[in-house]
């Protein structure tokens, strides 16, 4: 039901300063199998397939871990601007991903979307005060996948188009009288 484009149209102030108010609707059966539909592709995003980014098949040179890696520098979109290419991300130094469909930038987890998620919070970073240092390279260490974030990101593109998917398909909402 949060899903549907005219539910939060439809309760766009209210979602602004109160939990979500989910009304009867006629097909309860529609946005049942839809909800289920996206709770299952949600749960499993680390196993679903990666969407076929062009660069997604480099071979690593020396060091995979360190071929891999993401580092201080956060991924980026190339160009910048008027220019920016948002089916481009420069995902290292030694890896450009390209042919992000450009609806994969509709799914969207509060004002970005999945894929600028995963470009904003993937990076090696030191907390200014306590000199902790975040490294999400050390989860592809520890689960013995050097790929782990690069497949990441192109699960995502796979997630974010799927979502999509089910949510235009979802049912017109047709809310019941409460009786």
């Amino acid at each position: 039901m949060l899903h549907s484009p005219t539910y939060r149209e439809a309760y766009a102030a209210d979602l602004k300063k109160s939990l979500p108010r989910i009304p009867l609707v006629a097909d309860f059966a529609g946005f049942a199998a839809a909800g289920r539909d996206l709770y299952q592709l949600h749960r499993g995003y680390e196993t679903a397939q990666p969407y076929p980014l062009d660069g997604l098949n480099t071979s690593p040179v020396g060091n995979p871990y360190e071929f891999y890696a993401v580092g201080e520098k956060k991924m980026r979109y190339v160009g910048s601007g008027a220019d920016k290419d948002l089916s481009s991300i420069r995902f290292n130094d030694r890896i450009t991903l390209a042919g992000i469909p450009e609806e994969a930038h509709r799914y969207r987890l509060g004002s970005r979307s999945a894929v600028d998620w995963i470009i904003d919070r993937y990076h090696v970073k030191t907390d200014k005060n306590s000199g902790i240092v975040n490294d999400p390279n050390a989860w592809s260490r520890e689960v013995g996948d050097p790929r782990y974030i690069l497949d990441l990101l192109a699960r995502v593109v796979t997630v974010s188009l799927e979502t999509m998917t089910i949510v235009d398909s979802l049912p017109p909402l047709d809310i019941r009288d409460q009786q």
